[in-house]
């Protein structure tokens, strides 16, 4: 895994927005499109209000989601809302694909996004980039200490159970480690000891179970201790 250490949040936040940035270029230029996942979080919304600055081909990327709470449309706890008030807004509109959460049958809402990855992105399916955070419990995408969704091995999306009071739709390993680049970013004090056994490979945190091989992770000072 490749290791930046920056100085701050807000520099984190471009230090990735520009990384991105270049990655599409690259995989448009050799593959026609940019296939790539977000994740959630505070310094996931500064990247992405950089990344409606920066020179993106828009109308060859095709944006999805790494994990979505299940909640109504507009709903503040919504990824999909900060999404649309960061980027959205402010950039060419990228070809989004939204995780189908407000679905009746969560199971059956999971297979047809499993089934869209598969149209968009090969089979299986392939990102051209993930981007990932971590939290302070270990977890990554809504992959969390106990959930059953951390055996899955069979799906490329999955229901969880219930975390901080809503079930998610999450990617699962499968699909992330299958992914051509993985983009993590961890800002705050409060991601130092993740961050160290992320970097250590303790495979005891639900982060530590995603392969690190074509891994880059852009930290601040606060969570490195530099």
């Amino acid at each position: 895994m490749d290791l930046d250490i920056v100085a701050d949040e807000a520099a984190a936040a471009r230090e990735a927005a520009a990384w991105i940035a270049a990655r599409a270029r690259d995989a448009v230029r050799e593959r026609g499109r940019f296939a790539f996942a977000v994740s959630g979080g505070r310094t996931p919304w500064l990247m992405l209000g950089a990344l409606a600055g920066e020179d993106m081909p828009w109308d060859a990327v095709h944006l999805f989601q790494v994990d979505e709470r299940v909640a109504p449309d507009g709903d503040a706890q919504r990824n999909l809302t900060h999404i649309t008030a960061s980027l959205l807004a402010h950039a060419a509109r990228p070809r989004l694909h939204a995780m189908p959460v407000e679905a009746a049958d969560l199971q059956a809402a999971a297979r047809a996004y499993a089934a869209m990855l598969h149209e968009v992105c090969g089979d299986p399916p392939v990102f051209d980039l993930v981007h990932l955070g971590l939290g302070a419990d270990g977890h990554t995408a809504s992959l969390v200490p106990g959930d059953p969704v951390l055996d899955v091995s069979d799906a490329d999306v999955a229901i969880t159970g219930p975390y901080q009071g809503r079930r998610r739709m999450t990617l699962t390993y499968p699909v992330l480690n299958r992914s051509r680049g993985l983009l993590w970013l961890a800002t705050g004090v409060e991601k130092r000891p993740m961050v160290d056994r992320l970097l250590a490979g303790d495979a005891t945190i639900p982060a530590g179970r995603v392969a690190t091989g074509r891994a880059r992770l852009i930290v601040d000072r606060a969570a490195r201790g530099a």
